[in-house]
Order: structure tokens, then sequence, then C-alpha cells
């Protein structure tokens, strides 16, 4: 951080703490100082950490003995679903050890798999909310001191979940795509849930004309799953088109009639079926140079419940770090502020509708408890036998471990999408393909 004064650098502060965990990298590329900065401001000294350094004692100390007044942290904090209340603890704790008010400047915007959502604060000299900025949006404000005694203005944070979550989606998807100058986006929209609430996040971030939906139906789309699309695109009023496979899926089934002589039907036509989608979608995308955005979420990316060059062949993935059942959550608060999604795209059990009948709970455990499962394993780092004292059925938490482990290998071809928990399957995921190691399921 450079403090500039009367159109020259006065002072220069350099990190001193360099984070190298889950998406942070920073001992690959920097090395840290070990020098504070205090310079004045109308007679108060101030002080200056940055990021990092404000989740450790000895920066802020260090600014405190070389005389600071007051501590201002500019941070590029990424969001995540329990960092408001990580930040206010930290920054409280800092607050208690050194005596001083803390200025937390953050900054707002998307970068890839990334979303900053500002929310700076204020904490005075005793722990008090001295003042709370909104997230999800640039703002200016101004903080007036006495001395190094900030004046309280207060302000607060929405407690809900589902608001943030929702603001990061929108702000993830705005981003990525004017940031990287894309003119339009362009989904298959399939009457389930997922491709809906993508759809209604695309159309929040762009605006309905930078958003067009494409129905593929196959000789096994029910006929609401049809209705359902139409019903949604024209309420978002998007540009919305029909394109069926059967003949293209008829036609491959020809072409390996030789081949497949004598085997019965499996997966291999399921994944034809979202192949033939997936080639679709991205001529469309070269056609009219709209990026594609896929739909598939965190639950089915996890068990590898996705397609390879199917339903995961597209440009940015919006739900990656979205739970199934929290899908169903950020459904139902995008209706509170508008209905948009069709109630029986809620309330359907939700299928991929591949074959006849067929529903996702036909393969996988039911969603709620699939997700905390998959919660406490990837994100809390919990052992299979940890889950299971958590009163899961050993059977249930061994097929999700083992289908976490032997699905990397598609995760790993997927593409980038927006991080909202502590641990998403991208940057802070690291786990090799590869691996002799078997009887984890049971430890």
């Amino acid at each position: 951080m450079a403090v500039l004064r009367d159109g020259r650098v006065a002072a220069v502060y350099r990190k001193q703490q360099l984070p190298n965990y889950t998406v942070f990298d920073e001992e690959r590329y920097f090395e840290p100082d070990t020098k504070p900065c205090v310079f004045n401001v109308a007679g108060v000294n101030v002080g200056v950490v940055i990021c990092e350094d404000i989740w450790f004692p000895e920066p802020a100390r260090a600014g405190r003995g070389a005389g600071a007044q007051i501590i201002v942290v500019p941070n590029g904090s990424p969001y995540h679903t329990r960092q408001h209340a990580l930040r206010r603890e930290i920054v409280a704790a800092r607050v208690s050890e050194t005596g001083l008010p803390i200025v937390y400047v953050n900054r707002v915007g998307g970068q890839d798999e990334l979303v900053f959502d500002g929310a700076s604060f204020i904490v005075d000299a005793e722990g008090g909310l001295a003042q709370q900025l909104p997230a999800w949006h640039e703002t200016v404000a101004l903080a007036e001191f006495s001395g190094a005694t900030p004046k309280a203005v207060r302000g607060s944070l929405d407690g809900r979940l589902e608001p943030h979550v929702y603001a990061a989606l929108t702000m993830g998807v705005r981003d990525y795509i004017n940031k990287n100058r894309f003119p339009a986006v362009l989904l298959g929209l399939s009457g389930g849930i997922d491709s809906a609430l993508t759809l209604a996040i695309a159309v929040d971030a762009l605006g309905a004309e930078r958003v067009r939906a494409l129905m593929l139906p196959s000789p096994y789309n029910a006929p609401i799953s049809l209705h359902d699309a139409r019903a949604m695109a024209e309420a978002l009023g998007v540009r919305y088109d029909e394109i069926p496979i059967n003949a293209v899926f008829s036609a491959f089934r020809t072409a390996l009639a030789d081949e497949f002589k004598g085997l019965a039907d499996d997966a291999t036509e399921e994944n034809i079926q979202a192949r033939i989608r997936g080639t679709l979608l991205m001529a469309l995308s070269n056609k009219y140079r709209s990026i594609v955005l896929t739909t598939g979420n965190k639950s089915e990316m996890a068990v590898g419940y996705a397609t390879l060059y199917g339903d995961m062949a597209g440009g940015f993935a919006v739900l990656k770090d979205i739970s199934k059942t929290l899908v169903y959550r950020l459904a139902h608060y995008r209706n509170s502020l508008g209905r948009v999604i069709p109630e029986r795209i809620i309330t359907r059990a939700p299928s991929a509708e591949l074959r006849p009948d067929q529903t996702d709970e036909d393969s996988l455990p039911p969603y709620d408890v699939l997700d905390a499962i998959l919660e406490a394993y990837v994100e809390e780092n919990r052992s299979p036998a940890e889950i299971i004292g958590r009163g899961y059925a050993p059977d249930d938490v061994a097929k999700v471990v083992r289908l976490i482990k032997i699905n990397e290998y598609k995760r790993r071809q997927a593409a980038v999408g927006i991080r909202i928990t502590p641990r998403g399957f991208g940057k802070d995921w690291r786990y090799p393909i590869t691996s002799a190691w078997s009887e984890w399921a049971s430890r």
C-alpha cells in the first residue's frame, strides 16, 4: 500500500503475512516484509496492515508500537458463507489486543471464481461497531473521527444467507461476462430447477436482452418440462427456442447399431443425449459469440451426476458451489422478490429425464442427506467415521465419499464457477485423480 501526499509517495507498506491456503498462493509469488508503516493525518497517527495481516496479532501490534492511534486495513477478502462473522471476530480480537480502532476496507467485484462483497466496517476502541457499509456494491462513505475516536454511524448487514448468496451469484456472472467482454450468454433450459435458477440469475445479472434460453427436448422429456420452460422464459422476457434432439439421437443410435448389437441400453445412451445437447449449445455459442452457462450444482458435481462434454460443456458454471438443497432455498428467495420460477419446477422431483420415469434419487441418497454428508466431508474436513457418528447411515456415507473420490477426473474438466462456501471444487480443492488407496471410506 502506498500513501500519496502532495503528489508524491510519502510511505509504502508491504504485507507481512502471506496466505497460502484455500484459494491463496501468495508464497509462490511474493516475499513478506517485517516493517510497520505509520503516517500522520490531521494530527492522528494512522497505521496500515494489509488483509491477511489482520488475522495475526503481530502486524497490528507492531503498528501500535510504532505510534499508530488508528489501524486501517485494505482487503481483497473473498466472500464465503461464514466470512462476515469471521471478519468481525478477527477484527474484534485485534482491537482487544491493541486498544485501537480498526477501519476494515474490502474490495467489491468478481474475479473468476471469487466474489468480493465489500461490506467494509469500523470497530471502535471498545470493540463496538461504529460504522457498517453495505455489501455487494461499491460505496463511497465518509467516516468522521474526533482524534482517534470514530463517530458512530452504525449500519447493518442482512443476516439471512440467501440474499448474500444470490447477490454473490449475480455479481459473479455480471463481472465474469462483462470483464471478459462476452456480448451475451445462452443456456439449456430443461424445465428443472437448476437451469431455472441459472436463468433467473443470468437475467438479473445481465438483463433479458443478453440472455438466450434453449430447450433441447429428447423422447424422455415430459410435456410439463416444455410447458414450464416456456412459461419461465416468457416471465423473464428472454429469447427462447426449442430444438428437438430426437432425430440426432436416432442418427447416433443408427451409427452405433452394429457396435452395440446385443448390448442393453445403459448410461451410454443417456450420455449421448447430454452430449448432443452440449454440442448444439456450443455450436450456437460459436455462431453467436455467446458464452454457455452450465447449470450443474455442487451436489451433482461432487458425486459425478453429470456428463463430460454434455451438460458440463460450457464456459462458466453459475451453481458450481451451490448444493441442491440451497438451490431450492435460492429459488424460493428469488420468487419472493417477484415470481419468475413456476411453482411446479420447485415442487417436482428432480430428474435428468434421460430415460423413462427417471428421478435423481434412483441412484443417489435424498439430497438433504447427500448435502449434509458433502458439507461435512468437503467443507468441514470430517472423516467418514465422524460423519457416521452424526447419525448418517454408514452405507450412505461410504457411497458419497467413494463417489467424491472417483469423480475427481470430471471435476478437473469442469468450467470455472463461483465459489461461495469455505471450500468449493475449484482453486481450493486439490485432490489427485490417481490414487491406489481404496480403504478411505471405512475410516
